[in-house]
């Protein structure tokens, strides 16, 4: 990062600019041009944030007219939200409070200044029971004023933009909780553009590396992607002017991050990734009501060149998403022989798909079937928001799998209409009408059909449930239901019929150890729970509880062995004999703010954990967590447990190195092929003879001229695996060959 290093002049300069730029991108939009209000915000916060400055060493009034610069011409907002964004962070850090600016600007901005500040420093804090609580708040706030996110979202996206001045361990808490909650609420909310960099930065702050590789793939290929993309559009473009249309055609490319991740998920390199563009269609339309019919003569235009995918065609012109998203995609075969996505929209939809929705919504449209769409989400927010008592991760999960959602539209007896994510069950059809409706259904009828509670449902299924007074609520329902709030309703039914009964649990657990005079520790606690294969203390209550299970001799062996055992290490790490007291081991606090050695003694101890979730090994791009024990737990930094834990536990993410020499790890290695004969012979050959390296356990499977090998190797560091996997693929026959974490 350079030096900041600008005279008091060229400051002043340059925060006049800059907030001359917002002013008039204002002035170019279609809103009422409230210019005398803006000015007075904008001066208002100058004089509040006066003297202070951002890490980078840059005034700290540039900020928020970044953030008011992003809500008014990238969001599409108007000066209600503008001033709102200029003053979002002086009731935080200053003075002023929100009354204080109720005074000077009104209860309007105001009340957006004081949500803005009830959900500041980010969505977590470092106690669970914070994290969710914030994010209840966040929620509460948007579903009774949208602008509110919006704002947050522009406040995020300039602090990612920034992020080059934080300390690296800030950088992993700021990108993830970026990646699991911002970038997919952006999605939800229609702002595909910002959702796109969102993901993109915080790529680019997790693996820059990767991500350097992956932009100068993209740039290097760039010449004979567009030559391809000329062969192909040429045509569809003269017979698209033929039909006297004024459009405009691109072809988009996917962005960094969506590229490596088809690569991760696919175990496929860049070259392999085909669907690298789509060509996106814009057509100027002053009717909308013309709009559909247009769409549908492109499409029939373009089907008569190209030949079409059956499978691939996707209509959000009669449903749209929730969001306010509207499109027709199709996929025609292209003359190198690859599949390319075409999608065809007018520009104001395209305005729609890029800006998001919410900047249309209440505010220029009046009400519409796309409002109520949005507004049945936010209705959804509100009544995961009831429930009582919700663990933080249960409650950031829940809430994430309506943000994520892909929508399937399905109809009642009655011909109402219901958004519900893809792969939704008749369950979740139950639960959404009402949760009483839920917790008495027995089965289903889909197109007159009857079929089980699990059954997936497809768009345009007609579904009625079927109920029974008898039928009460199962935990194993909670595997196949999918929306936010059927998993919350199922809970909280389940959390009535269960309480009595982990309280009676937790009475005889309590008095098995007391008539074994055995003290519960936490790892003889996680024992039990592996051995009756639950993952909480509730469960195992639950069980007890029930007479699912009883606690016999075998269990108080273990538990006091595990105990002994337990003893044992204490007194060895300190060298003192059985007979010895212990006293407890006390580790170093861990300082996070600096990076963390990753080390192993030479008796053999690390002084880290390795996340059974995905098994990092030397090499491999890792964070550490920091448990309350002092240890530090690593994983990969794209881990899905590391994900959650840069959102919710930030403050206790610490970056690290490797500095481990001369110690082996297990790797994973999955290989793809045809199968033909001494295939195997020559495989285990080469690794073990030629390279010399120690196969631990070997699995095989060939299906007709197909094989599928799964391979567990120990190696020093990830060098050797992308060393290993590089010469497997040479092996005549061999079509795929990589690491699984």
């Amino acid at each position: 990062m350079e030096e900041y290093n600008k005279t008091p002049q060229e400051e002043e300069e340059l925060i006049e600019a800059a907030f001359q730029d917002v002013l008039d991108g204002y002035l170019k939009s279609n809103h009422r041009k409230k210019v005398e209000i803006i000015e007075r915000a904008y001066k208002f916060a100058k004089e509040a944030h006066k003297g202070i400055r951002r890490r980078s060493g840059e005034p700290y009034i540039l900020h928020p007219i970044a953030v008011a610069k992003i809500v008014s011409q990238e969001i599409g907002l108007g000066s209600t939200s503008i001033c709102a964004a200029l003053l979002h962070d002086v009731v935080e850090d200053t003075e002023y409070t929100v009354e204080d600016i109720e005074a000077h600007f009104g209860p309007k901005i105001a009340q957006l200044v004081s949500g803005l500040t009830k959900i500041s420093g980010g969505i977590f804090g470092a106690r669970a029971s914070a994290q969710a609580e914030n994010f209840r708040k966040l929620l509460l706030t948007m579903s009774e004023d949208i602008r509110v996110v919006l704002i947050k979202m522009a406040d995020r996206l300039h602090n990612m933009r920034t992020l080059g001045s934080m300390a690296p361990a800030k950088q992993y808490k700021i990108a993830g909780e970026t990646l699991y909650i911002y970038a997919p609420l952006a999605h939800r909310l229609g702002l595909f553009a910002i959702k796109t960099e969102l993901e993109d930065l915080s790529f680019k702050y997790e693996h820059p590396v990767a991500y350097e590789r992956i932009r100068q793939q993209i740039a290097d290929s760039e010449a004979r992607r567009n030559a391809i993309y000329a062969d192909f559009a040429e045509p569809i473009v003269k017979k698209l002017r033929e039909m006297g249309l004024t459009f405009e055609a691109k072809a988009r490319v996917k962005s960094v991050y969506s590229i490596w991740n088809k690569m991760e998920t696919k175990h496929i390199p860049f070259e392999e990734v085909y669907d690298l563009y789509a060509m996106r269609i814009i057509f100027e339309c002053d009717d909308p009501t013309k709009e559909k019919q247009i769409c549908w003569q492109i499409y029939s235009a373009i089907t008569d060149l190209y030949k079409i995918h059956p499978d691939r065609t996707r209509d959000w012109l009669s449903s749209p998403k929730a969001n306010g998203y509207q499109a027709l995609h199709l996929t025609v075969m292209g003359n190198d022989g690859n599949w390319i996505e075409i999608q065809i929209r007018s520009r104001r939809m395209d305005e729609i798909a890029e800006k998001g929705f919410a900047a249309h919504w209440k505010y220029k449209i009046g009400d519409s079937d796309e409002e109520s769409e949005l507004h049945a989400w936010l209705q959804t927010i509100k009544e995961i928001l009831d429930n009582p008592d919700p663990n933080a991760m249960d409650f950031l999960d829940t809430v994430k799998l309506n943000l994520f959602a892909t929508e399937i539209v399905v109809f009642t007896p009655k011909g109402e209409l219901l958004t519900l994510p893809a792969g939704a069950t008749v369950l979740d059809v139950a639960f959404e009408l009402h949760s009483q409706l839920g917790s008495k259904c027995i089965a289903g009828k889909v197109n007159h059909k009857l079929v089980p509670l699990s059954h997936r449902l497809s768009s345009g299924d007609q579904v009625e449930i079927l109920t029974s007074q008898s039928q009460t609520p199962k935990p194993e329902w909670m595997d196949f239901l999918v929306t936010a709030k059927a998993k919350t309703a199922l809970r909280q039914e389940l959390r009535k019929i269960q309480k009595p009964v982990i309280a009676r649990g937790r009475e005889i657990y309590q008095k098995f150890l007391t008539d074994n005079a055995i003290t519960e520790t936490n790892e003889s606690f996680t024992k039990l729970l592996g051995t009756y294969h639950v993952n909480t203390r509730d469960e195992l209550y639950y069980m007890l509880g029930n007479g699912e299970i009883q606690f016999g001799d075998y269990v108080a062996r273990m538990l006091k062995k595990q105990n002994d055992s337990l003893f044992t290490r204490l007194l060895f790490r300190r060298g003192k004999s059985k007979d010895t007291p212990a006293l407890p081991v006390k580790r170093d606090p861990v300082n996070v703010k600096e990076t963390y050695v990753l080390r192993i003694d030479d008796d053999g101890t690390p002084n880290f954990k390795l996340g059974g979730c995905c098994n990092p090994i030397p090499g491999d791009a890792v964070l550490g967590f920091v448990d309350e024990n002092n240890e530090v737990e690593i994983h990969t930094i794209d881990c899905p447990r590391a994900l959650a834990l840069k959102s919710t536990h930030g403050p206790r993410i610490v970056a690290t190195r490797w500095d481990v020499r001369s110690v082996k790890f297990t790797a994973h290695i999955h290989i793809e092929g045809i199968d033909r004969f001494g295939i195997l012979q020559e495989l285990t050959a080469m690794i073990s003879s030629h390279l010399a390296i120690d196969i631990r356990k070997l699995e095989i499977e060939a299906e007709k001229e197909v094989f599928h090998c799964d391979l567990w190797v120990k190696v020093e560091d990830s060098d050797v695996v992308t060393d290993l996997c590089s010469k497997i693929k040479k092996i005549d026959g061999v079509q795929k060959a990589a690491r699984i974490n």
